[in-house]
């Protein structure tokens, strides 16, 4: 896969898809890697139309790892709030590495789409630099504002657990922390997490990360304000099994938006492996960045 500079660290990425398709940039969420976009969910969106770019964010897979940063004290930090927390970096910061990725794949502006953290990232791109995002695909995501629900707590403990070493016993790991995620819901495939899951662990094994993007998650101010002021065509995506990021994340983010789509996807929990529900949610990705002016 190549490698591009992009705020001045390496970020490694994939593209898929014509080069004269829509342009659309993937950011996934916290420590999860490019692989983590499940190869056919990209293939549906290239054979829609898209220009697909998918990356791996600063500290995990093969992007620019910040070890030099340290491992921030996740408990203090969350304790402290975030008037005064200072993380290693920012989600801004993050959202700077995607606009230097653009920058060097030529691209001026882009149909933005991120999951989780990702979608964070991306809302803090459409509020600081609306130049660059032809769109707004908000998935699974939140404004940050601290009076939403939190996490059940089978979700916040799985979240928060370490990660076994070992290949099979990472990929079993995994394979329950994504089904705390998924609310019990019939759609969540194993096999596909464990698919995704041993993907990941072959390609790079980095728990270090977790803790500085945490952190940048945890002192990131709420968004609710700023994106009023957010002028990009937005849809939002959110699953009505989500317990990490719970539904009334997604329909706050819609109603912070001016015009905003909401799309509330039965039987979504959080994460991709929800292979039948890939091609609704691929096709509701297409009709809105083909209706964008």
């Amino acid at each position: 896969m190549p490698t591009a500079e992009a705020n001045g660290i390496q970020i490694e990425y994939e593209t898929l898809g014509r080069p004269t398709g829509r342009p659309l940039v993937l950011i996934m969420g916290l420590s999860t890697q490019l692989v983590a976009w499940p190869d056919r969910f990209c293939e549906m969106l290239a054979e829609a139309g898209h220009f697909v770019i998918r990356f791996d964010n600063r500290d995990v897979g093969l992007s620019t790892k910040l070890e030099g940063m340290g491992g921030p004290d996740l408990q203090r930090l969350a304790a402290q709030g975030r008037t005064g927390a200072a993380p290693p970096y920012s989600l801004a910061d993050m959202a700077a590495d995607t606009a230097g990725l653009m920058d060097g794949l030529g691209l001026s502006e882009a149909h933005v789409c991120g999951l989780s953290m990702g979608g964070m990232i991306a809302q803090i791109m459409a509020v600081q630099m609306p130049e660059r995002v032809l769109s707004l695909i908000s998935f699974e995501s939140t404004t940050g504002e601290a009076d939403l629900p939190g996490s059940t707590p089978e979700a916040a403990a799985a979240m928060m657990s370490k990660p076994p070493v070992k290949r099979q016993a990472y990929i079993d790991y995994q394979v329950e922390v994504y089904r705390a995620f998924s609310g019990g819901s019939v759609f969540y495939d194993e096999s596909v997490q464990r698919e995704l899951s041993a993907r990941g662990h072959d390609r790079m094994f980095y728990p270090s990360g977790f803790a500085r993007q945490m952190a940048a998650i945890l002192c990131a101010p709420g968004r609710r304000g700023a994106l009023s002021a957010v002028s990009a065509p937005t849809l939002v995506i959110h699953g009505d099994c989500d317990t990490v990021v719970p539904p009334a994340h997604g329909r706050d983010t819609a109603a912070s938006v001016p015009g905003a789509a909401l799309k509330i996807v039965e039987g979504l929990g959080h994460g991709m492996a929800y292979p039948s529900l890939w091609s609704d949610i691929a096709g509701a990705i297409a009709a809105h960045t083909e209706s964008t002016p």
